[in-house]
């Protein structure tokens, strides 16, 4: 019986089937024991596992293994396509590599410098050159303002640090408020050295050069400024340039004016500017991003400006002032005030400006690379008597007696004259009829305070001569009484023609206009100042002080000139022309100013024949107002008038004096001269001294021919 039949174990037979397969030695669970073994898939190892024991399970599928072949063949190829891909790509980092390599090489190296300056610049200004200025010059060739080449020492604001500006202020003398602003100057370039001092001594020039390591960033150029060889002489007429303005800007940004341009500001200067200035040119520089220049890519050289040839005469000039100033010294010895005055000379046959002086004045040469404000003080100063204030053309006073040249005419053309039978009764006194209130009673010229007595029936001619008031008090009181014949201003409208109350005209900035007393400008004050002015009544007592020059009557220097010009040429007033022409620095005459008239004064022979009569009478007769200074006189032969204006009523306030005269009175007049002194006196013994070492002058100097070939671009 078998084991099993017996219920016993039968031992396992250990015989093995040499083709089964080996199983594990682990033992087993139940489960597991239970459990069939699964066929195994033909296994082949992978080419490079190296030394491992190679074993090959066989497949019981045919088929399968073919599978097997062709899968690991793919394999095989994606790997050697994987391989290849890798080869290439390292090729193409490695060639990219170099490339970098080569050309970091070729900018760092072998263009450095290049494209160092191309990093720093960025864009491209274009700075002005300014021109040198055009000369000014007398008639006779002398230079009045000139050019000079003066040192300047200028600071980059890019290296301005505050070592560098103290150190600089201490060896310029300054003080670092003063070198700051300078350095802020908001009219300096940007992309230029800010200049801080002009005109430094060599000492100076040489120490900054020995010690440039102290100072960088500070160096020394040069620049044109003006010049003045003959000092002091016509400065107000002459002017003065500085930095332009914001207003000046706009109204010549036209013309190619920058913020960074001077200008003429006053005289000649200011009317000539545009002969004056030139050409600017320019330089085209690279700047790098914080804006400082780096190089200049290109200039173009600036054109000088044109010359400008004056009327003056420089010799004349120089009497006039030299008169003028030793007389005001002269009655300020004696106890006057005359604190101010001016004088002028025209011809008057053409307006030319022959010589003008205004007494305080200065030194022109303070404006130069900025005017101090000590100086600027002194100039506009009252306590010095504002010596800026061109007082030919912009000072007014009340003429005085001068003003009966107008009177007189009106009273002879208009027949008014006539009517009083050519004569009138001079009681020493005028009285005004009733009803009157105020002033009622005004008496002829005082004598220290002593009225003067009458003259009686007197015609005209004399009561110019001897500057009768009675006599023009009258004419006043008629033309207020009979209006309705001779209308309401006669006086007035002839004192216009004469270009009294008028702007001359004259080629100078800046001019007064001047007032003639009457019931318009009354008004008109009244509207604009009614505090000042709060009444706008104007009588017969207010006529009358206008027919001798009184009143709110004011009027310049240059005005009496014209007036008393225009009467010498028979009627034709003329512009006052202080420029003759303008030269190019070639040389060329590049525009003459021609003679312009202004207006025409309409003088009969009688009139003409009368009035000059009177007043040759005011320097020759024994009874004329003038006749005592120019006893002696053997020079061209005049006729003039005289003036004493009162300014103002107050005490101790002493009269304008004034004289004015033209001549020679036989033929061709040639000159005509007006001077005024403030609070002098007396105009006979004032003012007429004056003319008359003028006049000596002429008669001894006539003035020649303008010189228009001076030379051009002098130092």
């Amino acid at each position: 019986m078998s084991a099993a039949g017996r219920g016993g174990s039968e031992p396992p037979d250990r015989s093995r089937d040499p083709r089964a397969p080996r199983l594990s030695r682990h033992p087993r669970s139940p489960t597991q024991a239970r459990s069939p073994k699964p066929v195994q898939a033909p296994y082949f190892p992978a080419d490079d596992e190296g030394d491992r024991h190679r074993t090959r399970i066989v497949s019981s599928s045919p088929l399968k293994r073919i599978e097997e072949d062709e899968r690991e063949q793919l394999h095989r190829q994606e790997s050697a396509r994987y391989g290849l891909r890798l080869t290439i790509m390292g090729l193409v980092v490695l060639v990219a590599f170099s490339a970098v390599v080569v050309r970091l090489w070729s900018l760092q190296v072998l263009h450095s410098s290049h494209y160092r300056n191309a990093a720093l610049v960025y864009q491209q200004k274009t700075v002005p050159v300014s021109p040198a200025r055009g000369l000014i010059i007398a008639r006779g060739g002398q230079i009045l303002v000139g050019d000079q080449v003066l040192p300047v020492v200028t600071l980059s604001r890019a290296t301005a640090t505050q070592a560098v500006i103290g150190r600089l202020a201490a060896l310029l003398g300054e003080s670092v408020a003063q070198v700051t602003t300078a350095l802020e100057n908001p009219q300096a370039s940007v992309y230029q050295p800010v200049p801080i001092a002009i005109g430094v001594p060599q000492s100076t020039i040489v120490y900054l050069s020995e010690h440039e390591s102290m100072f960088p960033g500070v160096a020394v150029a040069f620049t044109a400024e003006r010049t003045y060889p003959d000092g002091n002489a016509a400065a107000q007429l002459l002017g003065y340039t500085g930095d332009i303005d914001q207003k000046e800007l706009k109204e010549y940004a036209k013309y190619g004016y920058t913020a960074n341009d001077v200008i003429g500001q006053s005289g000649v200067e200011a009317t000539e500017e545009l002969w004056l200035r030139g050409r600017p040119g320019s330089q085209v520089i690279n700047v790098d991003a914080l804006g400082n220049p780096v190089e200049t890519v290109k200039t173009t050289a600036p054109v000088s400006g044109d010359d400008v040839v004056l009327n003056i005469d420089l010799n004349l000039q120089q009497v006039v002032e030299q008169a003028l100033t030793s007389r005001i010294a002269y009655l300020q010895s004696t106890g006057l005030p005359a604190d101010s005055g001016a004088a002028v000379v025209l011809d008057p046959e053409t307006g030319a400006v022959l010589a003008m002086a205004s007494v305080p004045t200065y030194n022109p040469s303070w404006w130069v690379g900025g005017i101090s404000d000590q100086h600027y003080q002194l100039l506009t100063s009252k306590a010095d008597h504002d010596p800026l204030i061109n007082r030919t053309i912009q000072g007014g006073w009340a003429p005085g007696s001068t003003f009966k040249l107008a009177t007189a005419t009106a009273a002879l053309n208009d027949g008014l004259l006539a009517s009083l039978g050519g004569y009138i009764n001079d009681p020493g006194y005028y009285q005004i009829g009733p009803p009157c209130s105020g002033e009622c009673t005004y008496y002829d010229n005082t004598n220290n305070g002593q009225h003067e007595a009458g003259q009686g029936d007197i015609p005209i001619t004399t009561a110019l001569t001897a500057s009768d008031d009675v006599f023009f008090y009258t004419l006043g009181a008629d033309y207020w009484y009979d209006s309705a014949t001779y209308g309401e201003m006669p006086v007035q409208d002839v004192a216009e023609k004469y270009g009294f109350g008028q702007l001359t005209g004259v080629d100078l900035p800046g001019e007064y206009p001047g007032q003639v007393d009457s019931p318009h400008l009354r008004q008109v004050q009244h509207s604009l100042a009614p505090q000042a002015f709060p009444s706008y009544y104007y009588g017969v007592g207010d006529n009358i002080e206008m027919a001798f020059g009184q009143g709110e009557t004011l009027v310049t220097p240059l005005q009496e000139a014209v007036a008393y010009g225009t009467f010498a040429t028979d009627g034709t007033r003329y512009a006052p022309q202080v420029a003759n022409s303008i030269v190019s620095p070639t040389g060329k005459v590049v525009k003459r100013f021609k003679p312009r008239v202004m207006a025409h004064v309409s003088l009969p022979a009688d009139t003409y024949a009368q009035i000059l009569t009177g007043l040759k009478g005011a320097i020759y007769d024994p009874n004329g107002t003038a006749y005592a200074t120019f006893q002696g006189y053997n020079g061209i032969p005049l006729a003039g008038k005289t003036g004493t204006a009162t300014e103002s009523a107050v005490n101790g306030v002493q009269p304008t004096a004034w004289f004015v005269a033209f001549g020679p009175t036989t033929g061709t007049p040639r000159y005509v001269v007006a001077v005024v002194i403030d609070q002098a006196g007396y105009g006979a013994a004032a003012a007429a001294p004056v003319a008359r070492q003028i006049f000596t002058y002429l008669t001894a100097h006539p003035v020649g021919a303008p010189d228009l070939h001076p030379p051009a671009n002098a130092p």
